[in-house]
């Protein structure tokens, strides 16, 4: 048997218990072990100033190499680029809708002064851009616990990732689903990963999960994001598209007041998914992001492109 780690929400859990029933189709017992991330304790705090990479991860990828646990599932936007020596991300399977949503209100109909609630900076920065007219403020807890401070009237309109809704049979909630051209998705948003010890035969039975379209969208996503030495709370999108061999990019670098966006876009085979994630990257910092994101850290970006 195999022991599956996860996060305790309802939506960490639908996943999990997502990748057992996939991995019962293949003959293969498991069970869920609960663990608790720095991430669920922080609750009072919005994210983007809590700064730390690994947020939802780290005490799972620790439960991993302790040997406590056999797999992990993450939502693949939560995973660092870099990943913990001795570890491996084996599948990504097909991946659901990676765009954001509007829940409540659509943002055409939204009044000036309306409150919308969003934990992603990000979010807030790309809602500035288009509706600097809007209040934007933090909203966290799980996705269960922001649908509830909806409904009490807390906000006007909140913004969540489309997959999550979809996922927890929420879809009917979505007032509004905004394109990539619109808001452009966090890397891998829609994604899950299943993550392993590097050896081991828990490595090999996960793998079969595996959606090579999938993979090689979010790896092009992931090395913008190598490339701009970024974690999942900062004002960085990409989001990539597969169309039989080739593969088209676009990634985003947005100033939190909205004030400043960098936008860049590239394609190329999908073989080469990395090499256009890391070419987006190069030309996002060339042309203003550099400035941007010395801003959001208070330091220059670590940019593992050169």
């Amino acid at each position: 048997m195999l022991v599956i780690g996860s996060r305790g929400s309802q939506l960490a859990l639908w996943q999990a218990k997502w990748i057992a029933a996939r991995l019962a189709e293949r003959g293969q017992e498991t069970r869920i072990e609960i663990i608790k991330t720095t991430g669920d304790k922080i609750t009072d705090v919005p994210l983007a100033k809590v700064g730390t990479k690994g947020l939802f991860t780290k005490e799972i990828e620790e439960a991993l190499l302790d040997g406590r646990i056999d797999l992990a599932v993450h939502s693949l936007k939560d995973l660092p680029t870099e990943v913990p020596e001795g570890l491996a991300i084996v599948a990504i399977p097909e991946r659901e809708d990676p765009r954001d949503a509007m829940v409540g209100v659509t943002l055409g109909n939204l009044t000036a002064g309306a409150k919308v609630g969003t934990s992603s900076l990000r979010r807030a920065a790309q809602l500035r851009v288009m509706r600097k007219d809007l209040k934007i403020e933090s909203v966290r807890g799980n996705l269960d616990t922001r649908v509830r401070k909806l409904d009490e009237g807390q906000y006007d309109a909140i913004v969540l990732a489309a997959a999550g809704l979809t996922r927890l049979g929420w879809a009917h909630r979505i007032a509004e689903i905004l394109s990539p051209e619109v808001m452009c998705p966090a890397v891998g948003q829609g994604a899950l990963a299943v993550e392993t010890r590097a050896e081991g035969s828990a490595r090999n039975i996960c793998g079969a999960l595996d959606h090579a379209a999938t993979r090689m969208a979010v790896t092009a996503e992931r090395a913008v994001l190598a490339s701009l030495g970024g974690g999942c709370q900062v004002p960085i999108g990409a989001h990539a598209r597969v169309s039989g061999e080739r593969l088209q990019l676009v990634g985003v670098v947005i100033a939190p007041d909205g004030e400043r966006v960098v936008r860049k876009a590239d394609q190329g085979a999908v073989a080469d998914a990395d090499e256009v994630g890391r070419r987006v990257g190069a030309a996002l910092l060339a042309d203003g992001a550099r400035e941007i994101l010395e801003e959001v850290y208070g330091a220059p970006p670590r940019d593992a492109s050169v």
